[in-house]
């Protein structure tokens, strides 16, 4: 069945949850794990060179320490599964094209993932990362999907 397992993160509670669900699968199966969290490059239109570089500084700062923090506790949850796994951090422009080249690029044969269930003009609006990588992924893909309350 499945051998390797891509799990994406954003470090949203949900994404832990599908990482939970997805550390529980690969045990049952006997599979390992690649945890992959995307950082995306900072991206601005503004006029004066000033702002732009104290602003980039700033979120460049917060998106290492973000990428940190979910690196960390990607590694607290994994290691205390009893799973194989490795955690890859990486910048990319398209978190949905970097979800699948890793997956591609590692041999992956599943990706697990959270969608955080918009509809209606959120959904077209924020767009959705999972419903990207559902659409151009030749990888079978299973979605997590928040609980109902």
């Amino acid at each position: 069945m499945y051998t390797h397992i891509l799990v994406p993160t954003d470090g949203s509670p949900l994404s832990d949850h599908a990482l939970e669900q997805a550390l529980g699968l690969a045990k049952g199966l006997g599979a390992r794990i690649t945890v992959l969290t995307v950082i995306e490059p900072f991206q601005v239109v503004a006029y004066e060179p000033e702002q732009v570089a104290a602003t980039r500084d700033a979120y460049e700062k917060y998106a290492r320490e973000e990428a940190a923090r979910r690196v960390a506790h990607a590694n607290e949850l994994a290691a205390n599964s009893g799973v194989a796994f490795e955690v890859v951090s990486l910048s990319a422009d398209d978190p949905h094209e970097a979800i699948i080249q890793t997956a591609r690029e590692r041999g992956c044969d599943l990706v697990a993932m959270a969608s955080h269930g918009r509809r209606g003009i959120k959904a077209l609006v924020l767009g959705s990362v999972t419903a990207k990588v559902l659409t151009h992924s030749d990888l079978p893909v299973l979605v997590y999907r928040p609980p109902v309350n």
